[in-house]
């Protein structure tokens, strides 16, 4: 019988499959469009923005944790994201970072969890943030955008230098070109040209995107938080299947306080029987690009997480711990390949385990 892991590396191996097969489009597509886009955004698995703005799998790269937290002050984080720009500008590309938060229109109780569904207090995190990158990079080559999430209709909120904001979802049929255009740039005056260039085809697919979700009236429980999946790490690019996972990425010094928040979140779940009580998983990954010492310090960056995050769970939330699997690995970024290095069927019974 398939368990939730085989289901979890079964949708890694078809992500994989997409993702080598789309390198060539994707090559296209940045050599249309160099700049390099980073997304920084909550744990929620309902958060896709590849699909919600119809773009290249692997344009956008995710950085993920509770709520869409994130300090530049966090020695971690700080080193993550300076690298990436100094990769990017060294090579020529500009930046753009989606700093976002979100909300679900129909409802206030399918928002972010992650701050008890305060969609004030998410935005106002996300600005700060944001001015965070501008004082630190200034307005050049690294440029941060506020974006809203709209969940119902998988709808971006794009909040202007003057404070405007603009629901994409309730963009007329019909604009396109220089009418969009010209909203976009009384929104991002400021915005270098060829960041603007490459932003635009975003926007426009997910104007496309929310009226599709709109007129297919796609069923609202959909859009419910039904996660079984607690993630700790990188390289879950791949894992955004809905109501699936919470994703806790490893920036946060405090990172004990957000995988207990998350594993909290997973048994009011199970509690209010949204979702199976067996079929629980703490998922661990690292990334990784270059065989050899890389490699191999993705596995024992993935063994300690997994370690980790199971001794947090077991200390703060244990009545979580007899519904837990475990499934620890490290991801390939160039596949998006996930290596398994340990699966167990139940903490509880620690007989049962398989070592790849």
């Amino acid at each position: 019988m398939d368990t939730g892991s085989d289901y979890l590396l079964d949708l890694n191996a078809r992500h994989s499959r997409a993702f080598i097969d789309l390198a060539m489009e994707r090559r296209r597509y940045r050599g249309e469009h160099p700049t390099e886009i980073a997304a920084l955004k909550c744990m929620d698995g309902r958060l896709n923005l590849p699909v919600m703005t119809r773009s290249a799998i692997g344009v956008i790269q995710p950085f993920r944790n509770l709520g869409g937290k994130f300090d530049l002050g966090w020695p971690f984080f700080q080193a993550t994201m300076d690298n990436w720009a100094k990769y990017s500008i060294s090579r020529g590309r500009h930046c753009l970072i989606f700093v976002t938060y979100h909300f679900a229109r129909g409802d206030t109780h399918r928002g972010c969890r992650g701050f008890n569904y305060d969609t004030n207090a998410a935005r106002d995190t996300a600005i700060k943030l944001k001015n965070q990158f501008e004082r630190i990079y200034g307005k050049g080559a690294v440029v941060p955008i506020l974006c809203g999430i709209e969940t119902d209709l998988d709808a971006l909120i794009l909040h202007g230098e003057d404070g405007r904001a603009v629901d994409l979802a309730e963009i007329k049929e019909g604009i396109i070109g220089l009418e969009l255009e010209g909203m976009l740039k009384s929104l991002y005056p400021s915005m270098p040209e060829r960041i603007f260039k490459d932003l635009l085809p975003l926007v426009e697919g997910n104007i496309r995107h929310a009226r599709m979700i709109r007129t297919s009236n796609r069923p609202i429980e959909e859009a419910e938080h039904k996660e079984w999946v607690l993630g700790v790490g990188r390289g879950f690019d791949w894992l955004h299947a809905i109501n699936t996972a919470f994703i806790v990425g490893p920036f946060d010094p405090n990172l004990a306080n957000a995988i207990s928040t998350a594993a909290v979140l997973l048994k009011d779940n199970i509690d209010a029987k949204r979702v199976d009580q067996s079929g629980i998983i703490l998922m661990t990954s690292a990334a990784y690009r270059e065989i050899g010492p890389e490699h191999e310090l993705a596995k024992e960056k993935a063994r300690f997480l997994s370690k980790f995050a199971l001794d947090v769970v077991k200390e703060r939330v244990p009545d979580l711990v007899p519904h837990l699997n475990i499934l620890t690995g490290c991801t390939d970024m160039n596949t998006r390949k996930f290596e398994v290095l340990e699966r167990l069927d139940k903490v509880s019974n620690p007989l049962v385990s398989k070592a790849a």
